[in-house]
Parts: structure tokens; C-alpha cells; sequence
């Protein structure tokens, strides 16, 4: 029996096969899209660096055939034959890819799957659906890895560009287009090759391909590297071809929409806006979709808006103030997070208003508390908060970064010292702690203040120092913050919404509720501590503040708790 893997799953060869002889199906199809399946063989830097290991329509083997592109055949998109134990020592990763040739998106796709057979039986099976995907072109689906032994691994994970993308990301170079060759290797050979036992009276199941179907009539002897033909009663009819964007992913079952409450209007037809996250442009809702809300009246002037309310047109949305978690910037809201769904919508409709943000961006907030960079992007590591990761997809490498001797002993006299753990490889991490507000500053050369204990993760590119503000009448006689430098992005963490102020002369901030400020703002440590009355009861207790001045452009930011 199949083992059915989820995307992340991993699992040795050995344990599901005693066979190096295997033969791997893809199936992934779409309404008018066609697809480019391919298999990269990298190194061990897990890049291409023999570009006869990139086996594709217009390369169907590598040099030893221990890897061959076999063509459409059981029901299979494409298939593939895998010799392990004839594969290089110099390759360490097959990579299975699939793109789509010409317009379209990864989630148009329908139910999709890679699988491995072996002795005639299929061993393992991934399933994937459009649903899990966005405005994606390339996925790549799952890879058979070289640690120590071979393993296989499903991948799952969109890629935004195309095929040329993809080898681009492996470290190959696109040569000019050339006219496909007229004929592929067929799936079918009149004759057996030298591998395969010679044909019986009755073929039998191949030792490395699909396994065999039970057909309405005795079937004709095939050769014994290919999967046994379906009977044509059960072959598939072809699907009409649609323009893109024609129809849904897949439809859900009609349901009446619930009756207005007794004494209140029904609601009137809406203007389509922009779509909800998840949703491709130009598309009616998948199963289970929420025609979301309409947006709310903006707030008063001066007044700033409420969590999840647009600001005022040609306003911009001030630093805290993040959209709802799943709605990209600048988008009208989608469904309220705990909204009640329309009676009979199901579990998926249910489920909606959680879903992954989509892609698109290094760094994307899920929801207030959830924090999501795609490593994949920018090919550059982050430095987070050890601990903070609460989950992550594909081949994601953890490691503890050290501060130094120096740096500790930095860390530990001014109380800015941060225990950090280094994220690289292509994937996506999940970060958040504690249930905090989160926030993503972008550093575009310009740098910004921030204490050690309000920073989640950064990226490795920007510069941090520890920075020492003077002053008088406070314990130590001085304070210290951490200062970030350079182009990159900063996520800071707050207790609640903060609030984003301009620095005037008459600007002053209690150092306790202080989470960050602009660090061409100068500040003044400003004490109202007067001995006389220190000592007798009924005191404020607001004795040390900090007071910003600065040109025009700065900023402080305050939140609504004293740590």
C-alpha cells in the first residue's frame, strides 16, 4: 500500500523499497494550461552544475541514462525512470519541477500528485491542489536527495517565475529558444531495451514502473519498461480547452444564501473590488470564498484609523497600523477573522479567513501576531529571535549566531544583548512570540532605533550597534538602545497598537512605553525629579522621560504598555 506524504514529509529509499530501480509519475493538468515537467540533477552546493543533468522535453536523458524522461503514460502527466545506484557521485539532488508554458498560475491548476513505484507497486504518493497555491508559474514538487543515503522528499513549493526562472535559480544559463524536436522518446519501444526482461505471453508489472490495471480485455504484450496501457473505455477524455481565468479552481456546491433578518432590507448587489487574498484577479471566489465585507467609513481627520480600516485615500498608513493578516496592502478587506460563515458553507469557509497570505513579498504579515519571510527571496539570510519560529516550509537550515566575547560582554552591561539563531535555505519561516503585535520596517538606507527586547528578527544585511544615550538623575546615568543601519527590513514587536508621532520640540515619551525612533532624532534624557518632594507621599511617579527633537520627518513610537 501507498504512503500517502504531505508536503514537508520526508522519508530514506530503503525504508520505502529495497528496489534503486524506480519509476516516478507526475500528474498535474489545468483548464487551457500546458506544462513543462522537468527533472533538475544538482550538485552539492544544490546547483546545476552540469547542464547535461537537466533532463527535460528537449533533453530526455542524462549521459548514463541513469535518469530518462519516459513521456505521458498510466495516467501519468509525465513519467520518469531512476536508476540510484547508476546517478553520479557528483550529483546529490534530483529536483521534480513542474512550469507552466505560456499565460497562467499554479493555482489554476487541479488535483495534482508525484508518485514512486517500484516492483510494479506504487510505494509513495503526494497530492497537491491549486488551492495551495497563488500567483505562482513554477513549482517544484518533490526531490530525491543524496545524506548519507538517498531519500525522497515533497517539496510543494511555488516558484513565481517560469521554466527559465527555475534554471536561472539552479544556476544554469537559458540558451536562445530552439523549435522543439518533432518526436519525444515514445513511451512505448517496439522493442524491449537491454534492461528489461524479455516480453512474456502476458505482460507483466515492470519492476520499476506503474503498476499494473485490471483492463476489460487481455491486453497486448508491451515492453517491460513501460506501464501496461489502460483499457480506452477508462482513458480520460481529453479536456476541452477554456481561456484562462474562464472558471473557478474548483465550484462548491450551490447553496441558498441565508434571509435577511425580519424588519431589515436584504443587502444590495456590490461592486466587484479587488480580490481577497488567495483569490486570482479576474476570478469568482473558489469553494468556500466570502464576498467580503464593504470597507468601513475612514476615520475623522486626525484621527487614525482602527485596526483593519483603510486610512483616507491618498493617505498613507501610518507605522503599527497593519492591514488585516491575508490582505496584501492597499486592498480592501477581506472576511473578519471570527466572522460567523453563511449557514451551510462547510468547513472550508470556515477555514477561509485563516488562510496563508499570498506570496509575493520577503517579508508578509499572516495577521497581527504572525510574521511570515520567504527565504527563497532576496538570497540573503535573518537573524531572529531564538525560539521564535513556530513553523516553516521546505529546506530551511537553523543555526545559533554567536555575538562574540565582546559583543556578550557589550550585551550583558547594557542590557541590549540579543540571543539570535540564523535562518538560511529556500523556504518560509513562521515568526511571532508571545502573542505580540508585529511590525515590518523597511530600512532603505536610513536607520532607526529600536531597544533589544522589541526586536522579533532583521535581516543579516543591516548594521546594528549598540547606542548610548546621556543623560542625568537616572540609575547608571544613561540609557541604551539598539541602532539598525542599511537596506533591509526590521520586524519590532510591540505590546498592543502603537502610535506613530512626528518629533516636535515639546515631543517627550515615557522610557518605559518607548518601542522605537527615527535615529536622526536627537534625545534628551529630561528629569522632573525634585528631592524636596521625593520624599514625601503622593509623588507621580513619571520622573525620567525622554525628550525628541529633530527636523522635520522624524518619528517616535509609542506603545500603550510600560514594560
Amino acid at each position: 500500500m501507498a504512503r500517502e506524504f504531505q508536503r514537508g514529509h520526508k522519508a530514506k529509499i530503503s525504508d520505502l523499497t529495497a528496489g534503486t530501480d524506480l519509476y516516478v509519475g507526475v500528474s498535474i493538468a489545468g483548464p487551457g494550461l500546458t506544462f513543462d515537467i522537468s527533472c533538475f540533477g544538482l550538485d552539492a552546493n544544490e546547483q546545476l552544475s552540469d547542464d547535461r543533468y537537466f533532463v527535460f522535453y528537449n533533453q530526455p536523458k542524462s549521459p548514463e541514462e541513469s535518469i530518462q524522461q519516459l513521456g505521458a503514460q498510466a495516467g501519468d502527466s509525465e513519467s520518469f525512470r531512476v536508476t540510484l545506484d547508476r546517478i553520479p557521485a557528483g550529483i546529490h539532488r534530483l529536483s521534480f519541477t513542474a512550469s507552466v508554458d505560456g499565460d497562467g498560475q499554479m493555482s489554476q491548476i487541479g488535483p495534482g500528485y508525484i508518485r514512486i513505484v517500484a516492483g510494479g507497486e506504487e510505494v509513495v504518493r503526494y497530492s497537491f491542489t491549486g488551492s495551495e497555491f497563488s500567483t505562482e508559474r513554477a513549482l517544484m514538487i518533490g526531490d530525491f536527495y543524496l545524506k548519507d543515503v538517498w531519500r525522497f522528499a515533497a517539496v510543494g513549493q511555488g516558484f513565481d517565475g517560469g521554466l527559465a526562472a527555475l534554471l536561472k535559480n539552479f544556476g544554469g544559463e537559458v540558451a536562445e529558444e530552439e523549435a522543439a524536436p518533432e518526436q519525444q522518446v515514445p513511451a512505448q519501444a517496439t522493442g524491449a531495451p537491454g534492461f528489461a526482461p524479455p516480453p512474456q505471453a502476458a505482460a507483466a508489472a515492470p519492476s520499476f514502473g506503474a503498476p499494473a490495471q485490471a483492463p476489460a480485455q487481455a491486453p497486448a504484450p508491451a515492453a517491460a519498461f513501460a506501464a501496461p496501457p489502460q483499457p480506452a473505455a477508462h482513458q480520460p477524455a481529453a479536456p476541452q480547452q477554456q481561456p484562462v481565468h474562464s472558471a473557478p479552481t474548483m465550484v462548491g456546491p450551490l447553496t441558498t444564501p441565508p434571509a435577511a433578518p425580519y424588519g431589515q432590507p436584504p443587502h444590495p448587489p456590490q461592486q466587484p473590488g479587488p480580490p481577497s487574498y488567495g483569490q486570482v484577479p479576474g476570478r469568482q471566489p473558489g469553494y468556500g470564498g466570502q464576498v467580503p465585507p464593504p470597507a468601513p467609513a475612514p476615520a475623522p481627520y486626525g484621527q487614525q484609523p482602527a485596526y483593519g480600516q483603510q486610512p483616507p485615500y491618498g493617505q498613507q498608513p501610518s507605522y503599527g497600523q497593519q492591514p488585516p493578516y491575508g490582505q496584501a496592502p492597499g486592498q480592501a478587506p477581506g472576511p473578519v477573522p471570527g466572522q460567523q460563515p453563511a449557514a451551510g458553507a462547510g468547513l472550508a469557509a470556515a477555514l477561509q479567513p485563516y488562510k496563508e497570505a499570498p506570496t509575493g513579498a520577503r517579508w508578509t504579515p499572516q495577521n497581527q501576531q504572525l510574521m511570515r519571510v520567504d527565504l527563497s527571496m532576496g538570497g540573503q539570510a535573518v537573524l531572529a529571535r531564538q525560539g521564535s519560529m513556530v513553523l516553516y516550509q521546505g529546506k530551511v537550515d537553523f543555526s545559533y549566531k554567536g555575538a562574540g566575547f565582546a559583543g556578550r560582554i557589550v550585551g550583558n552591561a547594557t542590557g541590549q544583548e540579543m540571543q539570535l539563531m540564523r535562518c538560511t535555505g529556500r523556504g518560509q519561516v513562521f515568526l511571532a512570540e508571545t502573542g505580540a503585535h508585529l511590525h515590518a520596517i523597511e530600512l532603505q538606507g536610513d536607520g532607526i532605533c529600536v531597544s533589544a527586547e522589541n526586536v522579533l528578527a532583521f535581516d543579516e544585511s543591516l548594521q546594528h550597534e549598540v547606542r548610548r544615550i546621556e543623560g542625568h538623575g537616572i540609575p547608571g546615568g544613561a540609557l541604551f538602545t539598539m541602532q539598525f543601519q542599511g537596506s533591509g527590513t526590521v520586524i519590532v514587536k510591540t505590546h498592543g497598537v502603537p502610535v506613530v508621532l512626528p518629533v516636535t520640540p515639546t515631543t517627550f515619551a515615557d522610557s518605559n512605553a518607548i518601542v522605537a525612533w527615527s535615529s536622526a532624532s536627537q534625545v534628551i534624557i529630561s528629569s522632573q525629579v525634585r528631592l524636596r518632594r521625593n520624599a514625601y507621599p503622593g509623588h507621580s511617579g513619571e520622573t525620567v522621560n525622554l525628550q525628541f527633537r529633530g527636523a522635520p520627518g522624524n518619528f517616535i513610537v509609542v506603545q500603550p504598555y510600560e514594560v
